[in-house]
């Protein structure tokens, strides 16, 4: 009964922790482009505008809840709740310090990848029972756009998992926090192998796995559906993309999911490559700092910083660069990325057999 209890609070912990982050991302995106743009966003619903964010929320839920007359009622109301689950899912193998994971799964970054994709199926069941042209057409758009950059993606990931030798999320990050013996991009400098710190990292490691994480970054805002690869909400075109005819709590769930996946994406770049939990100070001097913020404490801290930065990052790009033209979109996939992340996989290789 214990364990049973156990999981079902961790559920409710990470539930939690993913509707604050929406709740708290939502109101940072705001005062970003309010920055960017020169304005100045939320003021006056409680101090600096902290409190409109709630306040949308208690808006949006008191809405009724309307399907549409010609709608297929089945896969309109079921697929905000995949589209969520689905995301939701996926925090299960993610590691937030030394021993702190929920599922250690031996298999952690392939059940990611492939819970994940789940979300696709909830997506075309949401335009497609929407019985509205531009919900599918969004849908539609939606689905093609993140199965093409679910390639490069899974190509970079790969070039990882060849270097590190499994698919264990809590074994990679713990790989990154002392240099394991072997050819490193500073083996011919100094001795590094017990330095740590921000050496340790895999884009440090090897240095292609730098080219690798700025192939999986770009295509995690395609995932995400993030400027400037949101296309399928083109307002503009298809007024709403696939959650046109969504009201109330089912358009919170398909909001709710946007910005997990976001958290989701940003954290398994983290990971996969730029240390995990592991401080990025190194293990040198009379101090040894990396001593001083080891530990399930600074690792969330270590790791949320991280996180954070990257979302940061992905706002920033949302409100500096413009939406991609669709073709572009998909000559950027197909002709630019997924070759580069297939050639990323082969260096991996030859790192692994012949430098390592």
């Amino acid at each position: 009964m214990n364990f049973y209890l156990t999981y079902f609070f961790i559920a409710i912990g990470l539930f939690g922790f993913s509707a604050l982050f929406a709740l708290f991302g939502v109101y940072a995106e705001r005062k970003v482009s309010a920055f960017i743009q020169d304005r100045l966003g939320p003021t006056e619903t409680g101090k600096y505008g902290s409190l409109q964010t709630f306040a949308d929320i208690l808006k949006m839920l008191q809405k009724e809840l309307i399907i549409p007359a010609a709608a297929d009622k089945l896969l309109f109301m079921m697929a905000p709740a995949i589209i969520f689950i689905a995301v939701y899912l996926g925090f299960a193998a993610l590691p937030w310090g030394p021993g702190l994971v929920p599922s250690k799964l031996n298999l952690g970054l392939y059940y990611v990848f492939a819970i994940i994709s789940i979300e696709t199926l909830g997506i075309l069941m949401a335009g497609w029972g929407s019985n509205n042209k531009y919900s599918i057409l969004g849908a539609m758009r939606s689905a093609a756009q993140i199965i093409s950059y679910e390639i490069p993606a899974g190509f970079a990931l790969i070039s990882v998992v060849m270097i590190a030798q499994t698919l264990n999320l809590q074994d990679i990050a713990a790989q990154q926090g002392v240099l394991s013996p072997g050819k490193t991009m500073f083996s011919g400098f100094w001795d590094v192998s017990s330095i740590g710190g921000i050496l340790a990292w895999n884009i440090f490691r090897a240095p292609h796995l730098l080219i690798a994480f700025v192939i999986y970054f770009i295509a995690s805002l395609a995932e995400s559906n993030r400027a400037p690869f949101d296309i399928p909400e083109a307002e503009s075109e298809l007024v709403a993309g696939f959650h046109t005819e969504y009201t109330g709590l089912r358009f919170a769930l398909v909001f709710l999911a946007e910005y997990s996946m976001m958290f989701l994406v940003s954290m398994i770049g983290v990971i996969l490559f730029l240390g995990a939990w592991n401080t990025p100070l190194p293990n040198i001097g009379p101090a040894h700092l990396a001593a001083w913020t080891t530990g399930a404490g600074w690792g969330i801290l270590w790791i949320m910083i991280k996180t954070l930065t990257l979302i940061g990052i992905q706002m920033w790009i949302r409100w500096t660069l413009p939406r991609l033209r669709v073709d572009k979109l998909m000559a950027l996939c197909w002709k630019v990325l997924t070759p580069l992340a297939f050639l990323c996989m082969l260096i991996s290789g030859i790192w692994r057999l012949w430098l390592m």
